[in-house]
């Protein structure tokens, strides 16, 4: 499919599935086989207020942007605890409660979703959020240059470590520090971008030992993780350790990605890793052109078309062997559509958006 069609197609699915519900909240994921959203969760819908603010500036179209402080109104006004001043992992909507934790990881996505809107908006209150937040990952989450990954709530007390790659310290964390850079730039604040200098220098030391896990399968899941490293890295080309594994490390997700896939994929790993080169390559890092272009290509066989709203235009979380897996997924979604719509304009030698862009 041509990348109009599919971004207008991802941009509907957003709008008309109700995968964002009516408080402005973003469903995790729908659950196809089971006809339901599963939880809000304010990582998601940190995501939705970035792909939201993305659309927006792609198609002019004031309706995104409505979307896009919709959700934040959600974050801000609904599940940011005002007593603990800190974002909770889920919003208890949808099925059991959730568990009473926070995490580092979703707070930095949610910060850069509420500067995204700030920054095409111009209302402070956006910028005034995701200070209150960003201030949190530095004060709640971090403790002798480590950033503890989850909090129990409401004591604030670090979880202990689980082999989990969620559940550790990593290198996969400097996405979330992406906050505190974008933070710095918009206030000044030297403290914030020495926070984020910290968190560059620490995933630079441990980022070689993160990669591989002991299956396949989890192999794929540190995939996607790892490039949320990678993509930490695009603020700072000029850093020679991390130009260096910039290169070094498409080519890893690539080796790993392509012996994993014919048992199991997830789509996301294929759009982080395409979105990658492209801006890699804006920087100066030469393009594996063959690559980039095998990975443009095994997008569209996740997209979803159906007659029910809720799925069509959608893109699935991932296949094993043949099969699709049953989750209409937001993030997935979000990132696919911008991978290939980036895919495209370099086909047509127009600009790329700018890495603070990054959904």
């Amino acid at each position: 499919m041509l990348a109009g069609g599919l971004h207008e197609r991802a941009g509907r699915w957003f709008f008309r599935s109700g995968i964002q519900e009516a408080n402005g909240g973003v469903a995790r994921y729908y659950r196809i086989d089971l006809r339901r959203n599963a939880r809000i969760s304010t990582e998601i819908t940190g995501y939705a207020v970035s792909t939201f603010v993305w659309l927006f500036q792609t198609t002019t179209d004031e309706e995104y942007l409505a979307a896009a402080r919709r959700a934040a109104r959600f974050l801000v006004e609904d599940a940011w605890d005002r007593d603990l001043h800190i974002f909770p992992f889920e919003h208890g909507v949808n099925g059991d409660a959730p568990e009473a934790l926070a995490y580092f990881f979703d707070s930095g996505i949610i910060t850069r979703g509420l500067l995204a809107l700030w920054r095409v908006s111009g209302e402070e209150r956006w910028l005034a959020a995701a200070r209150a937040a960003g201030e949190s990952m530095v004060a709640d989450f971090t403790c002798e240059g480590v950033s503890n990954p989850v909090l129990q709530l409401p004591a604030k007390r670090a979880l202990s470590y689980e082999p989990r790659w969620s559940r550790r310290p990593g290198c996969y964390q400097l996405k979330s520090a992406l906050a505190w850079h974008e933070l710095a730039v918009a206030t000044g604040e030297a403290r914030l971008r020495a926070a984020f200098d910290e968190a560059l220098a620490g995933a630079l030391r441990t980022h070689d030992s993160f990669l591989p896990d002991c299956t396949p399968e989890k192999t794929m899941d540190r995939l996607h993780a790892y490039c949320y490293f990678l993509e930490g890295l695009l603020p700072a080309p000029e850093h020679a350790g991390a130009r260096e594994a910039l290169r070094s490390g498409m080519a890893r997700v690539a080796r790993h990605l392509a012996d994993i896939a014919p048992g199991f994929v997830r789509s996301d790993v294929y759009a982080q890793l395409l979105r990658i080169r492209l801006w890699a390559e804006s920087v100066g890092i030469p393009l594996a052109e063959d690559e980039a272009r095998a990975e443009a290509e095994a997008l569209p066989a996740f997209e979803l078309v159906s007659n029910d709203p809720r799925i069509d235009g959608a893109f699935a979380f991932g296949r094993r062997g043949h099969e699709l897996l049953p989750f209409a997924n937001p993030v997935s979604t979000a990132f696919a559509a911008q991978a290939c719509h980036m895919w495209h304009q370099r086909l047509a030698g127009r600009p790329l958006p700018s890495p603070c862009d990054l959904i």
